[in-house]
């Protein structure tokens, strides 16, 4: 890869200079811009999927682990996604105007609080080149402007997206500057990144537990540090089991990849010497491991070694509790109590995704009152928290601290507001 010279103060400046404009551009403007990002995508596959094949080989060469290799890689049918959620982030209202309260004050004052852009918005992430495009669609819906900082393992991917972006702001006469990709892997400019609070508004990191972590203590200006995700699903005493097998087998294996994947199965000791053969079958079968805790592997060994899927069970370590796998790979607890449950979740979740299968009103009211998570579910699987399945077109990442925003982030949450106030001579006495 050859090394380029990038100056990100010149283009957090070309940044700061696009967002004023785009913050008043008109709607019809930025959805044209939408649709021809949309159309540009199939338009320009081969080219994307041939610097898609460039990263991959060197991923693999590299030997990063499978769930790094699965976010990466793009097909055409993951491309018709990413097409269909820009697509999608077009059809939404434009949040930008939006009076969010109004009213006249005793002297005369008529106040309006409206939704604005937040301005420059700085984004580090890993992996995932669908990123390039949803953070850059929401960010052009909202009126933000963006500085794209991925990582080195989708590189060629990301910069061809990228341009594509670009190419698509021209067309529709928006400012490209609107839309910045860092087209270099030093690392060194991500530590510059993290001090540019006069440059860039809010910064989104969107990797490993490493990544978020370091942008929580380094960051000078606001930032989205949550989004790793262990997620919980507990079968409760009065579960469909039938149900609850459906939704752990899909929470676990329809993209284990994901934050919003399951890792720890929770199972009510009333129901666990019949739920766990069945949903241990199911999953062994799908290449998934088990890690249990000393109830759950006395009920499956026998299971498992008749089975021939001794090496898929294994005694859970401490640390498989509270830990994102992004494999097929599960923790697997037996509790006596709804109440054990929730402890459980209180101690080792991450204030992600947490699910509960049953057909009790009462213990699905409790455990959607009482867990602390940005989503919480009962009776369906956690691999709906997601920007485009919550109506959000996309997003720009999954929040799981409490400021400003919680869950998947799109329009909205990155906007601001600012107090509009209308007078006719009024002064303070």
């Amino acid at each position: 890869m050859t090394a380029v010279a990038v100056d990100l103060k010149s283009m957090a400046a070309a940044a700061r200079d696009a967002a004023r404009r785009l913050a008043t551009a008109a709607t019809a403007a930025k959805n044209d811009a939408l649709s021809r990002i949309a159309a540009s995508l199939p338009e320009r596959s081969s080219e994307i999927l041939a610097a898609n094949s460039r990263d991959l080989q060197a991923a693999r060469a590299d030997g990063l682990d499978d769930h790094v290799v699965d976010r990466l890689e793009l097909d055409p049918a993951r491309m018709s996604q990413i097409a269909a959620d820009v697509r999608n982030v077009a059809s939404l209202p434009d949040p930008v105007g939006e009076v969010i309260e109004s009213r006249t004050l005793p002297n005369g004052l008529l106040l309006e609080r409206r939704r604005v852009p937040l301005g420059v918005i700085g984004v580090i992430y890993e992996s995932r080149p669908n990123v390039t495009i949803d953070i850059s669609a929401l960010c052009l819906k909202s009126g933000n402007a963006v500085i794209l900082r991925g990582g080195r393992e989708a590189f060629h991917t990301n910069q061809a997206l990228a341009g594509l972006v670009r190419r698509s702001l021209v067309a529709a006469r928006l400012p490209e500057d609107a839309v910045q990709f860092v087209a270099s892997t030093d690392r060194l400019l991500v530590e510059q990144m993290l001090a540019m609070k006069d440059g860039i508004d809010l910064l989104i990191p969107r990797g490993g537990a490493d990544l978020v972590r370091m942008v929580a203590e380094k960051a000078a200006m606001p930032a989205i540090t949550g989004g790793i995700g262990v997620c919980h699903t507990y079968v409760d005493a009065d579960a469909d089991l039938a149900k609850a097998v459906d939704i752990v087998f899909n929470a676990k294996t329809q993209r284990p990849s994901v934050c919003n994947a399951l890792d720890t199965i929770l199972v009510h000791d009333g129901v666990a010497p019949r739920y766990l053969p069945r949903i241990s079958e199911r999953l062994w079968a799908a290449g998934v491991e088990l890690r249990c805790d000393p109830r759950a592997l006395s009920l499956l060994e026998p299971r498992a070694k008749a089975s021939g899927n001794g090496p898929r069970l294994k005694r859970a370590a401490p640390d498989d509790f509270g830990r994102e796998f992004l494999a097929l790979v599960a923790s697997v607890r037996v509790v006596d109590s709804l109440d054990e449950a929730i402890d459980h979740i209180a101690r080792y979740g991450s204030g992600h995704s947490e699910a509960i299968v049953t057909e009790s009103t009462e213990a699905a009211e409790r455990f959607l009152n009482e867990v602390d998570a940005a989503a919480v579910f009962a009776n369906a699987s956690t691999r709906f928290t997601d920007g485009a399945r919550f109506g959000l077109g996309a997003e720009v990442a999954i929040s799981t601290s409490k400021f400003h925003a919680r869950g998947p982030m799109g329009l909205r949450e990155i906007t601001s507001y600012k107090w509009v106030v209308r007078g006719n001579g009024q002064i303070v006495s």
